[in-house]
């Protein structure tokens, strides 16, 4: 501090000589020990610090008119001080300052600037003006609870959220290569302009890791397309909500589960990138449950639903290579599902066993007596797997056998006094009370899936909902970084 007072007094009424100062209490402290003239400027906000990538004080800096830095030294160093001296004096042509060098070591080290703190650091990033922040900040008053805020102002799930501070947001964004700004697309009901920024947002609130964001955002992606029809999907009576499968091999680079207990708790990537994607349609799109959201019952995948395939574990091929894409590549596919409905098959020993098993069972799906039925996804577990690959079967076989399993005459389907659901009589008769009918429209609205724990003869169906144009057909996305 006596060489900056020094050049002060040297050069002060030629150039700009300041000192700046981390915390308002030191700064006043050394003005008192040091009887200080210069201008001791504040910056315990941090901003000058973290503009000039201070990451050790001492740190000293010569800036032209425009504070662009011409030159800097770190910490002490006697041989530094001479030379900026000599470099002053050249410059304004002033006479040296009057210095006892030898009052001073050659050299000493510098500390850690408080602005590279770690969470200090991330706020200030956050805060900067050329910060990928843009959205609206809610302010939150010092006394209130940030988490019943979050409640109160209705940005929850009914769960409790991660509050999203700028820095949480800025270290989610770190796990994408995507402009914040760019627009995925428009969340229903509201039809509102959805970035990547408000994508992380709730990413952080849902609870996801940077890493995750590539997923998040595909998902998003998928679902904003017409093919899915989220509009709908919100607005139905039915149960259906987004479900969403990743294959590729960004499941284990993220640690997804696609193993044991696949479909239940306990797995963050599972558990938030699902919830993330229900939050945005929340809290960007306005989808609230008793409003646009009609489902009668609902559903506890509404909260979230998302799980991985087990692609290893299978001899078919998986997912996303079966609706063309590379093995190498990651994806997700979005289905606009009902819960998990189990079944159990113990005892078959072969693939048309088992597939005519699967065929009893899924006959009975929203309803004995209702066929024409469109998608449907069906959870194979690795034990079903090895019964069905031991006979060699493929994906198209066994599905082919599900719907020859599912087919009843028609007469067994017609409305009637005692099940008024069903097939209209006059539309019946049309179609001829012998004609046996599948339950799907087409075998291909059977969608197989490879996962689960590798002990247990289970399998589970997820019911789809009013497939086509009418309704919401499964979309599959590549997953970019």
């Amino acid at each position: 501090m006596p060489l900056i007072e020094a050049a002060h007094h040297a050069f002060g009424d030629r150039m700009d000589v300041w000192a700046i100062g981390q915390d308002a209490e030191g700064n006043q402290r050394l003005v008192e020990q040091h009887k200080l003239t210069l201008p001791m400027l504040d910056d315990s906000a941090l901003h000058t610090s973290f503009a000039y990538d201070i990451d050790t004080v001492p740190t000293v800096i010569l800036a032209n008119e425009h504070g662009e830095e011409l030159e800097r030294f770190v910490g002490f160093g006697k041989p530094d001080w001479q030379e900026l001296y000599r470099r002053l004096i050249d410059v304004t042509r002033a006479p040296a300052p009057v210095v006892d060098w030898g009052d001073y070591p050659e050299s000493r080290p510098g500390c850690g600037s408080k602005s590279v703190e770690p969470d200090i650091y991330a706020r200030l990033a956050a805060e900067a003006s050329d910060s990928p922040i843009r959205a609206r900040r809610i302010e939150v008053g010092e006394s209130d609870d940030v988490f019943e805020f979050m409640f109160e102002q209705g940005l929850t799930d009914g769960l409790p959220v991660v509050p999203p501070t700028p820095e949480r947001v800025l270290r989610v964004l770190e796990g994408t290569k995507r402009d914040p700004q760019e627009v995925l697309g428009v969340v229903p009901p509201n039809l509102a302009p959805l970035t990547v920024e408000k994508a992380a947002i709730n990413a952080v609130m849902a609870g996801c890791r940077p890493e995750y964001m590539p997923v998040v955002i595909a998902a998003l992606e998928a679902i904003l397309t017409d093919e899915f029809n989220m509009h709908g999907v919100l607005a139905t009576t039915h149960f259906p909500t987004p479900v969403i499968i990743v294959n590729g091999p960004i499941r284990d680079r993220i640690g997804m589960n696609y193993r044991m207990n696949v479909l239940g708790q306990g797995n963050r990537a599972n558990a938030t990138i699902g919830r993330a994607v229900q939050l945005v349609v929340r809290n960007v799109g306005g989808g609230r449950p008793g409003e646009v959201d009609r489902a009668a019952l609902g559903q506890p995948g509404k909260y979230t639903f998302c799980f991985a395939e087990f692609e290893e574990r299978s001899n078919w091929e998986p997912l996303h290579v079966e609706r063309g894409f590379k093995k190498e590549e990651s994806t997700v596919t979005v289905f606009a599902g009902g819960a998990p409905t189990g079944f159990v098959d113990q005892l078959a020993r072969d693939a048309r066993t088992l597939a005519n098993s699967y065929g009893k069972v899924l006959a009975a799906v929203s309803h004995p007596k209702h066929y024409n039925a469109g998608e449907i996804v069906v959870v194979v577990s690795p034990e079903h797997v090895d019964t069905i690959a031991k006979d060699g079967w493929s994906k198209a076989q066994f599905r082919a056998q599900i719907q020859e399993a599912t087919k009843r005459p028609v007469r067994e389907l017609v409305q009637d006094s005692e099940l008024a659901e069903g097939i209209p009589p006059a539309a019946a008769e049309k179609l001829g009370l012998d004609t046996l009918v599948p339950k799907f429209r087409s075998d291909e609205m059977i969608t197989l899936v490879v996962a689960g724990g590798e002990a247990g003869k289970f399998a589970a169906y997820l019911q789809g909902w009013v497939s086509g144009p009418m309704g919401s057909s499964m979309v599959t996305r590549k997953i970019e970084d």
